[in-house]
């Protein structure tokens, strides 16, 4: 059985997932300088915008990469996603990851939702 170490994660940080997909320019430069190198570079900023990398993996498919990372909070996560865009060398889907006690929080409010019809 899986267990979620809630105390691992950092006190108000938010976890995200970064869906990345290069563009030509994008897989010249993984060419280029390598994975690892990416990798360590993805680490390095996360690190200096105050979070960390759970985890990056490259993979076949429509997406090139998915990157785990805890990040202080949504306008970071923003801002992330607008460089890598804004840099020509891919693009990036942002999906914030929510924990067990919070789809459990999420749970016990009452929406009021009706479906059509």
């Amino acid at each position: 059985m899986f267990v979620f170490d809630h105390e691992a994660k950092g006190a108000g940080m938010g976890s995200y997932m970064f869906k990345v997909t290069y563009s030509q320019a994008g897989l010249k430069g993984i060419m280029s300088e390598g994975a690892e190198h990416r990798v360590a570079f993805i680490g390095k900023m996360a690190e200096s915008l105050g979070g960390s990398v759970e985890s990056f993996h490259f993979a076949f498919g429509g997406t090139d990469a998915y990157v785990i990372c805890e990040i202080p909070d949504d306008n970071t996560a923003a801002a992330v996603a607008m460089a890598v865009g804004a840099s020509g060398t891919g693009t990036c889907e942002t999906v914030k990851l929510l924990t067990p006690a919070d789809v459990d929080a999420a749970r016990g409010i009452s929406t009021g939702y009706k479906p059509p019809g």
